[in-house]
Protein backbone atom coordinates (compact mmCIF):
# COMPACT_ATOMS: atom_id res chain seq x y z
CA UNK A 1 0.00 0.00 0.00
CA UNK A 2 1.30 3.45 -0.85
CA UNK A 3 1.61 6.34 1.56
CA UNK A 4 -0.61 9.18 0.36
CA UNK A 5 1.03 12.02 2.22
CA UNK A 6 4.38 13.68 2.42
CA UNK A 7 4.71 12.75 6.07
CA UNK A 8 4.96 9.09 5.08
CA UNK A 9 8.58 9.67 4.08
CA UNK A 10 9.70 11.03 7.42
CA UNK A 11 10.85 7.60 8.50
CA UNK A 12 12.91 7.08 5.35
CA UNK A 13 16.69 6.71 5.65
CA UNK A 14 18.92 9.71 6.24
CA UNK A 15 19.51 11.88 3.19
CA UNK A 16 22.01 10.50 0.67
CA UNK A 17 24.20 12.56 -1.66
CA UNK A 18 22.47 14.11 -4.67
CA UNK A 19 21.19 11.69 -7.27
CA UNK A 20 23.49 10.95 -10.21
CA UNK A 21 22.12 11.67 -13.65
CA UNK A 22 19.36 9.61 -15.20
CA UNK A 23 21.58 8.08 -17.88
CA UNK A 24 24.26 7.15 -15.34
CA UNK A 25 21.70 5.72 -12.93
CA UNK A 26 20.03 3.58 -15.59
CA UNK A 27 23.43 2.28 -16.75
CA UNK A 28 24.51 1.40 -13.19
CA UNK A 29 21.29 -0.56 -12.67
CA UNK A 30 21.69 -2.41 -15.96
CA UNK A 31 25.27 -3.43 -15.20
CA UNK A 32 24.35 -4.49 -11.67
CA UNK A 33 26.62 -2.13 -9.75
CA UNK A 34 23.70 -0.80 -7.69
CA UNK A 35 20.25 -2.03 -6.77
CA UNK A 36 16.91 -0.33 -7.37
CA UNK A 37 16.18 -0.81 -3.66
CA UNK A 38 19.27 1.16 -2.67
CA UNK A 39 18.61 3.97 -5.16
CA UNK A 40 15.00 4.24 -4.03
CA UNK A 41 15.94 4.27 -0.34
CA UNK A 42 18.47 7.00 -1.05
CA UNK A 43 15.90 9.05 -2.98
CA UNK A 44 13.39 8.73 -0.15
CA UNK A 45 16.05 9.79 2.33
CA UNK A 46 16.86 12.88 0.30
CA UNK A 47 13.18 13.76 -0.04
CA UNK A 48 12.60 13.40 3.70
CA UNK A 49 15.60 15.57 4.54
CA UNK A 50 14.69 18.29 2.03
CA UNK A 51 10.92 18.37 2.50
CA UNK A 52 10.81 20.71 5.54
CA UNK A 53 12.70 23.41 3.61
CA UNK A 54 11.96 22.82 -0.08
CA UNK A 55 8.47 21.26 0.12
CA UNK A 56 8.85 19.75 -3.35
CA UNK A 57 6.45 16.83 -2.89
CA UNK A 58 2.69 16.68 -2.37
CA UNK A 59 2.67 12.89 -2.08
CA UNK A 60 5.52 10.52 -1.25
CA UNK A 61 4.93 6.84 -2.05
CA UNK A 62 7.50 5.40 0.35
CA UNK A 63 6.09 1.90 0.84
CA UNK A 64 4.80 1.56 -2.73
CA UNK A 65 8.07 2.80 -4.22
CA UNK A 66 10.14 0.34 -2.20
CA UNK A 67 7.88 -2.48 -3.33
CA UNK A 68 8.28 -1.37 -6.94
CA UNK A 69 12.06 -1.21 -6.45
CA UNK A 70 12.16 -4.74 -5.08
CA UNK A 71 10.16 -5.95 -8.08
CA UNK A 72 12.59 -4.14 -10.39
CA UNK A 73 15.55 -5.83 -8.72
CA UNK A 74 13.97 -9.22 -9.32
CA UNK A 75 13.49 -8.38 -12.98
CA UNK A 76 17.05 -7.13 -13.29
CA UNK A 77 18.37 -10.26 -11.65
CA UNK A 78 16.41 -12.34 -14.17
CA UNK A 79 18.19 -10.54 -17.01
CA UNK A 80 15.41 -8.16 -18.05
CA UNK A 81 16.55 -4.78 -19.37
CA UNK A 82 14.37 -1.71 -19.96
CA UNK A 83 15.38 1.94 -20.43
CA UNK A 84 14.44 2.99 -16.87
CA UNK A 85 14.21 -0.30 -15.03
CA UNK A 86 14.62 0.45 -11.32
CA UNK A 87 15.18 4.21 -11.66
CA UNK A 88 13.34 6.36 -9.04
CA UNK A 89 11.48 9.25 -10.67
CA UNK A 90 8.81 11.80 -9.77
CA UNK A 91 5.77 13.12 -11.60
CA UNK A 92 3.77 16.30 -11.20
CA UNK A 93 0.53 16.21 -9.25
CA UNK A 94 -1.64 16.78 -12.31
CA UNK A 95 -0.86 13.22 -13.47
CA UNK A 96 -2.75 10.20 -12.24
CA UNK A 97 -0.92 7.50 -10.31
CA UNK A 98 -2.92 4.43 -9.32
CA UNK A 99 -3.85 4.52 -5.65
CA UNK A 100 -3.00 8.22 -5.20
CA UNK A 101 -5.15 11.36 -5.34
CA UNK A 102 -4.62 13.95 -8.07
CA UNK A 103 -5.22 17.22 -6.25
CA UNK A 104 -3.49 19.46 -8.82
CA UNK A 105 -2.50 21.97 -6.18
CA UNK A 106 -5.96 22.20 -4.64
CA UNK A 107 -7.11 21.77 -1.05
CA UNK A 108 -9.63 19.13 -0.09
CA UNK A 109 -9.99 15.37 0.02
CA UNK A 110 -9.53 13.87 -3.44
CA UNK A 111 -10.28 10.18 -4.11
CA UNK A 112 -7.42 7.89 -5.09
CA UNK A 113 -7.13 7.18 -8.80
CA UNK A 114 -7.87 3.72 -10.10
CA UNK A 115 -5.58 3.93 -13.15
CA UNK A 116 -2.35 5.60 -14.21
CA UNK A 117 -2.39 8.42 -16.72
CA UNK A 118 -0.88 7.38 -20.04
CA UNK A 119 2.41 9.19 -19.38
CA UNK A 120 2.81 7.44 -16.03
CA UNK A 121 1.84 4.12 -17.60
CA UNK A 122 4.61 4.54 -20.14
CA UNK A 123 7.15 5.35 -17.43
CA UNK A 124 6.16 2.16 -15.64
CA UNK A 125 6.39 0.23 -18.92
CA UNK A 126 9.97 1.51 -19.18
CA UNK A 127 10.61 0.18 -15.65
CA UNK A 128 10.60 3.39 -13.60
CA UNK A 129 9.87 3.50 -9.86
CA UNK A 130 7.49 6.37 -9.03
CA UNK A 131 8.61 7.80 -5.68
CA UNK A 132 6.02 10.55 -5.48
CA UNK A 133 4.00 13.41 -6.93
CA UNK A 134 5.38 16.95 -6.91
CA UNK A 135 3.81 20.24 -5.88
CA UNK A 136 2.04 22.55 -8.29
CA UNK A 137 0.05 25.73 -7.73
CA UNK A 138 -3.71 25.49 -7.90
CA UNK A 139 -4.69 24.06 -11.30
CA UNK A 140 -1.24 25.01 -12.61
CA UNK A 141 -2.18 28.64 -13.12
CA UNK A 142 0.85 30.58 -11.89
CA UNK A 143 4.65 30.77 -12.33
CA UNK A 144 5.17 30.22 -8.60
CA UNK A 145 4.44 27.10 -6.56
CA UNK A 146 2.56 28.27 -3.52
CA UNK A 147 -0.93 27.75 -2.15
CA UNK A 148 -3.15 27.35 0.86
CA UNK A 149 -3.31 23.60 0.29
CA UNK A 150 0.39 22.96 0.84
CA UNK A 151 2.35 26.14 1.64
CA UNK A 152 5.38 27.28 -0.36
CA UNK A 153 7.77 25.29 -2.52
CA UNK A 154 11.23 26.84 -2.45
CA UNK A 155 14.18 27.09 -4.79
CA UNK A 156 17.22 24.91 -3.96
CA UNK A 157 19.50 27.71 -5.18
CA UNK A 158 18.10 30.09 -2.56
CA UNK A 159 15.07 29.12 -0.42
CA UNK A 160 13.95 32.74 -0.24
CA UNK A 161 13.01 32.47 -3.93
CA UNK A 162 10.45 30.46 -5.86
CA UNK A 163 11.52 27.65 -8.18
CA UNK A 164 8.85 28.92 -10.55
CA UNK A 165 5.72 27.15 -11.66
CA UNK A 166 3.63 25.48 -12.32
CA UNK A 167 6.01 22.48 -12.41
CA UNK A 168 7.89 24.01 -9.48
CA UNK A 169 7.88 20.89 -7.34
CA UNK A 170 9.40 18.79 -10.12
CA UNK A 171 12.02 21.46 -10.80
CA UNK A 172 12.95 21.78 -7.12
CA UNK A 173 13.20 18.00 -6.77
CA UNK A 174 15.53 17.64 -9.76
CA UNK A 175 17.63 20.74 -9.06
CA UNK A 176 18.17 19.63 -5.46
CA UNK A 177 19.20 16.15 -6.63
CA UNK A 178 16.31 14.40 -4.88
CA UNK A 179 15.56 12.50 -8.10
CA UNK A 180 17.52 12.43 -11.38
CA UNK A 181 14.62 13.71 -13.51
CA UNK A 182 10.88 14.31 -13.37
CA UNK A 183 7.81 14.88 -15.48
CA UNK A 184 6.04 18.22 -15.47
CA UNK A 185 3.45 19.92 -17.64
CA UNK A 186 3.58 23.16 -19.61
CA UNK A 187 0.50 25.26 -20.41
CA UNK A 188 2.12 28.70 -20.54
CA UNK A 189 5.76 27.91 -19.85
CA UNK A 190 5.18 25.71 -16.80
CA UNK A 191 8.11 23.39 -17.59
CA UNK A 192 10.42 25.99 -19.14
CA UNK A 193 9.95 28.71 -16.51
CA UNK A 194 10.89 26.55 -13.49
CA UNK A 195 13.70 24.99 -15.52
CA UNK A 196 15.07 28.49 -16.17
CA UNK A 197 14.82 29.45 -12.50
CA UNK A 198 16.48 26.25 -11.24
CA UNK A 199 19.28 25.74 -13.82
CA UNK A 200 17.72 22.76 -15.59
CA UNK A 201 16.98 21.53 -19.07
CA UNK A 202 13.23 21.75 -19.55
CA UNK A 203 11.57 20.30 -22.65
CA UNK A 204 8.09 21.35 -23.76
CA UNK A 205 7.52 18.89 -26.58
CA UNK A 206 5.22 19.05 -29.58
CA UNK A 207 1.56 18.87 -28.60
CA UNK A 208 0.66 15.21 -28.24
CA UNK A 209 4.24 13.96 -28.00
CA UNK A 210 3.63 12.86 -24.40
CA UNK A 211 0.01 11.89 -23.95
CA UNK A 212 -2.20 13.90 -21.60
CA UNK A 213 -4.72 11.03 -21.33
CA UNK A 214 -7.17 10.68 -19.55
CA UNK A 215 -7.58 14.09 -21.17
CA UNK A 216 -7.75 13.80 -25.00
CA UNK A 217 -6.08 17.20 -24.86
CA UNK A 218 -5.41 19.40 -21.85
CA UNK A 219 -6.62 22.97 -21.32
CA UNK A 220 -7.98 23.17 -24.87
CA UNK A 221 -4.65 22.14 -26.33
CA UNK A 222 -2.50 24.64 -24.43
CA UNK A 223 -1.00 22.19 -21.93
CA UNK A 224 1.43 19.43 -22.82
CA UNK A 225 3.43 17.10 -20.61
CA UNK A 226 7.19 17.62 -20.58
CA UNK A 227 10.42 16.72 -18.83
CA UNK A 228 12.92 18.33 -16.46
CA UNK A 229 16.49 17.10 -16.02
CA UNK A 230 20.00 18.40 -15.39
CA UNK A 231 21.39 17.43 -18.80
CA UNK A 232 20.12 17.12 -22.35
CA UNK A 233 20.95 13.39 -22.42
CA UNK A 234 18.89 12.80 -19.27
CA UNK A 235 15.98 14.86 -20.64
CA UNK A 236 16.10 12.96 -23.93
CA UNK A 237 16.02 9.58 -22.21
CA UNK A 238 12.98 10.54 -20.15
CA UNK A 239 11.27 12.13 -23.15
CA UNK A 240 11.60 8.95 -25.20
CA UNK A 241 10.36 6.79 -22.33
CA UNK A 242 7.29 8.95 -21.66
CA UNK A 243 6.36 9.66 -25.29
CA UNK A 244 3.62 7.98 -27.27
CA UNK A 245 -0.12 8.35 -27.76
CA UNK A 246 -3.15 6.86 -26.14
CA UNK A 247 -5.60 5.54 -28.78
CA UNK A 248 -8.07 8.33 -27.95
CA UNK A 249 -5.62 11.26 -27.95
CA UNK A 250 -6.58 14.14 -30.26
CA UNK A 251 -2.95 14.87 -31.22
CA UNK A 252 -0.63 12.09 -32.41
CA UNK A 253 2.67 13.35 -33.84
CA UNK A 254 5.02 10.90 -35.54
CA UNK A 255 7.51 9.31 -33.18
CA UNK A 256 11.02 10.71 -32.84
CA UNK A 257 14.16 9.47 -31.11
CA UNK A 258 15.21 12.16 -28.67
CA UNK A 259 18.18 10.10 -27.47
CA UNK A 260 19.59 9.79 -30.98
CA UNK A 261 18.99 13.48 -31.65
CA UNK A 262 20.87 14.53 -28.52
CA UNK A 263 23.91 12.59 -29.75
CA UNK A 264 24.06 14.30 -33.16
CA UNK A 265 26.15 17.36 -33.90
CA UNK A 266 23.93 19.80 -35.78
CA UNK A 267 25.07 21.37 -39.03
CA UNK A 268 25.40 25.14 -39.27
CA UNK A 269 22.04 26.75 -38.53
CA UNK A 270 20.48 30.20 -38.83
CA UNK A 271 19.19 31.32 -35.44
CA UNK A 272 16.93 34.32 -34.82
CA UNK A 273 17.81 36.13 -31.59
CA UNK A 274 14.58 37.64 -30.32
CA UNK A 275 13.93 39.92 -27.36
CA UNK A 276 10.55 41.16 -28.64
CA UNK A 277 7.51 40.40 -26.48
CA UNK A 278 4.02 39.65 -27.78
CA UNK A 279 1.39 42.31 -27.15
CA UNK A 280 -0.51 41.89 -23.87
CA UNK A 281 -1.65 45.46 -23.04
CA UNK A 282 0.28 45.19 -19.77
CA UNK A 283 3.64 46.71 -18.78
CA UNK A 284 6.73 44.52 -19.01
CA UNK A 285 10.44 44.94 -19.53
CA UNK A 286 13.49 42.71 -19.83
CA UNK A 287 15.90 42.60 -16.88
CA UNK A 288 19.35 43.58 -18.21
CA UNK A 289 20.91 40.61 -16.43
CA UNK A 290 18.69 38.23 -18.38
CA UNK A 291 19.37 40.04 -21.64
CA UNK A 292 23.11 39.84 -21.07
CA UNK A 293 22.89 36.12 -20.24
CA UNK A 294 20.96 35.35 -23.44
CA UNK A 295 23.32 37.48 -25.53
CA UNK A 296 26.22 35.51 -24.08
CA UNK A 297 24.57 32.27 -25.18
CA UNK A 298 23.99 33.74 -28.62
CA UNK A 299 27.72 34.41 -28.79
CA UNK A 300 28.36 30.84 -27.72
CA UNK A 301 26.20 29.57 -30.58
CA UNK A 302 28.12 31.77 -33.00
CA UNK A 303 31.40 30.36 -31.69
CA UNK A 304 30.02 26.90 -32.48
CA UNK A 305 29.60 27.90 -36.11
CA UNK A 306 25.98 29.02 -36.23
CA UNK A 307 24.69 32.28 -37.67
CA UNK A 308 22.76 34.38 -35.13
CA UNK A 309 20.73 37.35 -36.40
CA UNK A 310 18.42 39.67 -34.42
CA UNK A 311 14.84 39.03 -35.56
CA UNK A 312 11.43 38.81 -33.85
CA UNK A 313 8.55 36.52 -34.77
CA UNK A 314 5.37 38.28 -35.90
CA UNK A 315 3.17 37.39 -32.93
CA UNK A 316 0.23 39.62 -33.88
CA UNK A 317 -2.97 39.14 -31.84
CA UNK A 318 -1.91 35.81 -30.34
CA UNK A 319 -2.70 36.98 -26.80
CA UNK A 320 -6.40 37.30 -27.60
CA UNK A 321 -6.57 33.58 -28.34
CA UNK A 322 -4.84 32.44 -25.15
CA UNK A 323 -7.25 33.68 -22.47
CA UNK A 324 -10.42 31.85 -23.62
CA UNK A 325 -8.54 28.55 -23.87
CA UNK A 326 -6.80 28.94 -20.50
CA UNK A 327 -9.77 30.14 -18.46
CA UNK A 328 -12.11 27.59 -20.01
CA UNK A 329 -9.63 24.92 -18.97
CA UNK A 330 -9.58 26.26 -15.41
CA UNK A 331 -13.39 26.28 -15.40
CA UNK A 332 -13.54 22.65 -16.53
CA UNK A 333 -10.97 21.44 -14.00
CA UNK A 334 -12.46 23.43 -11.11
CA UNK A 335 -15.76 21.62 -11.66
CA UNK A 336 -14.07 18.39 -10.48
CA UNK A 337 -12.81 19.78 -7.17
CA UNK A 338 -14.57 18.16 -4.17
CA UNK A 339 -15.01 21.46 -2.31
CA UNK A 340 -14.94 24.54 -4.59
CA UNK A 341 -15.20 26.80 -1.53
CA UNK A 342 -11.55 25.97 -0.80
CA UNK A 343 -10.29 27.35 -4.11
CA UNK A 344 -8.20 30.52 -4.27
CA UNK A 345 -10.25 33.67 -5.02
CA UNK A 346 -8.14 34.12 -8.17
CA UNK A 347 -9.28 30.70 -9.35
CA UNK A 348 -12.91 31.68 -8.86
CA UNK A 349 -12.26 34.76 -10.99
CA UNK A 350 -10.69 32.61 -13.73
CA UNK A 351 -13.71 30.28 -13.59
CA UNK A 352 -16.07 33.22 -14.07
CA UNK A 353 -14.03 34.41 -17.05
CA UNK A 354 -14.00 30.89 -18.46
CA UNK A 355 -17.80 30.74 -18.30
CA UNK A 356 -18.07 33.98 -20.27
CA UNK A 357 -15.44 33.05 -22.86
CA UNK A 358 -16.11 29.32 -23.07
CA UNK A 359 -18.53 29.50 -25.98
CA UNK A 360 -18.05 31.53 -29.15
CA UNK A 361 -14.78 33.13 -27.98
CA UNK A 362 -13.28 29.70 -27.35
CA UNK A 363 -14.36 28.40 -30.74
CA UNK A 364 -12.92 31.46 -32.47
CA UNK A 365 -9.67 31.07 -30.52
CA UNK A 366 -9.30 27.47 -31.65
CA UNK A 367 -10.01 28.35 -35.29
CA UNK A 368 -7.44 31.16 -35.15
CA UNK A 369 -4.60 28.75 -34.37
CA UNK A 370 -3.94 27.80 -38.00
CA UNK A 371 -3.59 31.43 -39.06
CA UNK A 372 -1.32 32.19 -36.12
CA UNK A 373 0.90 29.26 -37.04
CA UNK A 374 1.22 30.68 -40.53
CA UNK A 375 1.92 34.19 -39.24
CA UNK A 376 4.42 33.28 -36.51
CA UNK A 377 5.86 30.39 -38.52
CA UNK A 378 6.89 32.72 -41.32
CA UNK A 379 10.13 33.24 -39.42
CA UNK A 380 11.06 29.62 -40.11
CA UNK A 381 11.17 30.38 -43.82
CA UNK A 382 14.35 32.30 -43.01
CA UNK A 383 15.61 30.78 -39.76
CA UNK A 384 15.87 27.29 -38.30
CA UNK A 385 15.44 28.19 -34.63
CA UNK A 386 14.43 31.17 -32.49
CA UNK A 387 16.46 31.99 -29.35
CA UNK A 388 14.69 34.07 -26.68
CA UNK A 389 14.85 34.57 -22.94
CA UNK A 390 12.68 32.05 -21.11
CA UNK A 391 11.63 34.67 -18.55
CA UNK A 392 12.08 38.44 -18.37
CA UNK A 393 13.45 38.34 -14.81
CA UNK A 394 15.45 36.08 -12.52
CA UNK A 395 13.42 34.09 -9.94
CA UNK A 396 10.83 35.96 -7.87
CA UNK A 397 10.89 35.93 -4.10
CA UNK A 398 8.59 33.48 -2.35
CA UNK A 399 5.36 35.30 -1.56
CA UNK A 400 5.93 38.09 -4.08
CA UNK A 401 2.48 37.54 -5.58
CA UNK A 402 0.72 36.32 -2.44
CA UNK A 403 -2.46 38.16 -1.55
CA UNK A 404 -2.81 39.91 -4.91
CA UNK A 405 -6.10 40.02 -6.72
CA UNK A 406 -6.63 38.22 -10.01
CA UNK A 407 -5.80 41.15 -12.27
CA UNK A 408 -2.75 42.21 -10.28
CA UNK A 409 -1.48 38.61 -10.31
CA UNK A 410 -1.95 38.38 -14.06
CA UNK A 411 -0.06 41.62 -14.63
CA UNK A 412 2.79 40.56 -12.35
CA UNK A 413 3.22 37.13 -13.89
CA UNK A 414 3.05 38.49 -17.45
CA UNK A 415 5.74 41.01 -16.52
CA UNK A 416 7.99 38.24 -15.20
CA UNK A 417 7.15 35.60 -17.82
CA UNK A 418 6.13 37.14 -21.17
CA UNK A 419 8.13 34.87 -23.47
CA UNK A 420 7.01 31.27 -23.06
CA UNK A 421 3.23 31.10 -23.49
CA UNK A 422 3.01 31.83 -27.23
CA UNK A 423 4.41 28.42 -28.13
CA UNK A 424 1.60 26.78 -26.13
CA UNK A 425 -0.96 28.44 -28.37
CA UNK A 426 0.88 27.10 -31.42
CA UNK A 427 1.54 23.63 -29.98
CA UNK A 428 5.20 23.67 -31.06
CA UNK A 429 8.25 22.49 -29.09
CA UNK A 430 10.63 24.58 -27.00
CA UNK A 431 13.62 23.74 -24.83
CA UNK A 432 14.90 25.78 -21.90
CA UNK A 433 18.66 25.70 -21.42
CA UNK A 434 20.55 27.23 -18.48
CA UNK A 435 21.90 30.69 -19.31
CA UNK A 436 24.01 31.22 -16.20
CA UNK A 437 23.62 32.75 -12.76
CA UNK A 438 23.07 36.30 -11.56
CA UNK A 439 25.72 37.93 -9.40
CA UNK A 440 23.89 36.67 -6.31
CA UNK A 441 23.65 33.11 -7.62
CA UNK A 442 20.12 32.90 -9.05
CA UNK A 443 19.60 30.88 -12.25
CA UNK A 444 18.43 32.32 -15.57
CA UNK A 445 17.39 30.53 -18.74
CA UNK A 446 17.06 30.86 -22.49
CA UNK A 447 14.73 28.95 -24.75
CA UNK A 448 15.32 27.40 -28.15
CA UNK A 449 12.04 27.47 -30.07
CA UNK A 450 11.23 25.61 -33.26
CA UNK A 451 8.37 24.80 -35.63
CA UNK A 452 6.25 21.67 -35.48
CA UNK A 453 8.08 18.45 -34.60
CA UNK A 454 11.47 20.15 -34.29
CA UNK A 455 12.53 18.52 -30.99
CA UNK A 456 15.43 16.65 -32.66
CA UNK A 457 17.02 19.89 -33.87
CA UNK A 458 16.39 21.72 -30.57
CA UNK A 459 17.89 18.87 -28.53
CA UNK A 460 20.92 18.58 -30.82
CA UNK A 461 21.62 22.30 -30.48
CA UNK A 462 21.08 22.19 -26.71
CA UNK A 463 23.47 19.25 -26.36
CA UNK A 464 26.08 21.04 -28.44
CA UNK A 465 25.89 24.10 -26.19
CA UNK A 466 25.94 21.95 -23.06
CA UNK A 467 29.15 20.26 -24.19
CA UNK A 468 30.99 23.58 -23.90
CA UNK A 469 28.94 25.20 -21.12
CA UNK A 470 29.03 22.19 -18.77
CA UNK A 471 25.91 23.22 -16.87
CA UNK A 472 25.13 19.70 -15.65
CA UNK A 473 27.96 19.88 -13.12
CA UNK A 474 26.79 23.22 -11.66
CA UNK A 475 24.44 22.55 -8.77
CA UNK A 476 23.10 24.42 -5.74
CA UNK A 477 25.74 24.78 -3.04
CA UNK A 478 28.59 23.77 -5.35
Amino acid sequence: MSDSSVSSATTAPEAAPAAPGLVAMAAALAEGSVSARRLTEEALGRIAAAQPELNAFRTVRADAALAEADAADRRLAAGERLPLLGVPLAVKDDMDVTGEPTAFGCAGSFPPKTADSEAVRRLRAAGAVIVGKTQTPELGQWPFTEGGAFGETRNPWNPAYTPGGSSGGSAAAVAAGLVPAALGSDGAGSVRIPAAWTHLVGVKPQRGRISTWPEPESFNGLTVNGVLARTVADAALLLDAASGPHPEDLHRPARISAVEAARRTPRRRRIALSFGMPFTATPKSLDPRVRSAVERLAGRLESLGHEVVPEDPRYGPIGLTFVPRATSGVRDWAARVPDPALLDPRTHEAVRTGRVLGGLALRVSRRAEAGLRWRVGEIFDRFDVVLTPTTATPPLRVGALAGLGAMATDRAMIAACPYAWTWNVLGWPGVNIPAGLTGDGLPMGAQLLGPADSEPLLLALAAQVEAVEGWGSVRPGR
